[in-house]
């Protein structure tokens, strides 16, 4: 089974890990990603009891990069615990990739075999005491206060919005948006600005700069619906905010977030904007809202693996405004149809 990321358990890891169940000699395996596919890093023995054992996962993994590790269990020896380590420290790519994925790891080697898993963001996550806190969480009866509930829906509200968050105290964020974004440039925001402004600008095409993880300025231009297609990347991912025409809207300028993937982008890049396009078109709403600017986004988000079909029509049935353009490509004039000449009847027969 392969996640959406395209990142699929490797033959080697399948291989090792129905071994592992048939010895019960491994307490840890630690699970790596390389070259898009999910392969076993280490096997390592038990040396005493789970409690014991678990203080030495430290060792294990590292400060800054993220890895999955699968924990043999006492009792009963059969059933596995999946730790899915996310340092806060990794960078925006890899946190997203890992997080992506890991529903796949389970599935793809037998969800039967994990009945718990924990989301670790640190070290101090990983050892006897903490697996003892988690169990006892899950024991704990669930009630909450009002205040709690609030908290929860908060939460709730940030994992709609981003995609999901990370379980970590101190996580990144974007600086306008909750949950995990990318920071914007300066060239990024003046551009949102002035597209909703009307001054001289209808496209602004956006990218992901993945070595500094910021939202970046790839192009912007006055762009003719029937342009706007021909204007996108061909090779690669990218955001788009264009402003409808009137054709296609009745109010005061609109805008739609479109978000073009290629299908011919690399894994690593498909993966990467689509876990970040609703905190980008959130982020564009938030600035446009600090701005005091009367343009809005539209609700609903245009999303393609093919930039050549995006057209008016195009636009009009995504957007459910079909009517509206149907209207405005009507005949602007329809003139009086001209009669044919009609001969006056002559007078009628004497009998």
């Amino acid at each position: 089974m392969s996640a959406p990321t395209g990142i699929a358990v490797s033959e080697e890891l399948s291989s090792v890990f129905a071994s592992a169940i048939e010895s019960q000699n491994v307490r840890f395996l630690k699970i790596s990603i390389r070259n898009e596919s999910l392969v076993p890093d280490e096997s390592i023995p038990p040396s005493g009891t789970l409690e014991q054992d678990l203080d030495r996962l430290n060792s294990i993994v590292d400060d800054d990069i993220p890895a999955y590790v699968l924990v043999r269990l006492d009792d009963p020896p059969s059933e596995w615990l999946a730790i899915y380590y996310v340092p806060e420290t990794a960078k925006v790519r890899d946190k997203m990739l890992y997080a992506a994925t890991r529903t796949a790891l389970t599935k793809s080697l037998g969800a039967a075999h994990f009945p718990d898993s924990i989301f670790a963001t640190s070290k101090d996550d990983l050892s006897a005491n903490a697996y003892a806190k988690h169990k006892q969480h899950l024991a704990a009866p669930k009630p909450m206060s009002a205040r709690e509930k609030e908290i929860e829906a908060v939460k709730a509200a940030e994992r709609q919005a981003g995609g999901y968050t990370y379980e970590g105290s101190n996580a990144r964020r974007s600086h306008v948006a909750s949950g995990v974004g990318f920071q914007w440039s300066h060239e990024a925001d003046s551009a949102i600005k002035e597209l909703a402004s009307g001054l001289g600008i209808s496209l602004v095409v956006l990218r992901i700069d993945a070595s500094s993880e910021t939202i970046t300025l790839s192009s912007t231009k006055d762009c003719p619906v029937e342009q706007l297609g021909s204007s996108l990347p061909t090779s690669e991912p990218s955001y788009a905010f264009f402003a409808l025409p009137q054709s296609l809207t009745s109010s005061q300028r609109e805008l739609v977030f479109i978000y073009s993937c290629p299908s011919s982008s690399p894994v690593k890049n498909r993966m990467l904007y689509s876990s970040g396009f609703i905190s980008t078109c959130l982020d564009a709403k938030k600035i446009l809202e600090l701005a005091g600017s009367v343009a809005t986004i539209t609700a609903r988000k245009i999303e393609t693996s093919d930039p050549s079909e995006l057209d008016e029509k195009y636009l009009a049935v995504e957007l459910g405004r079909d009517g509206v353009a149907a209207a405005s490509a009507a005949a602007p004039v329809v003139q009086d149809e001209k009669k044919a000449f009609a001969r006056p009847k002559g007078p009628g027969r004497k009998r």
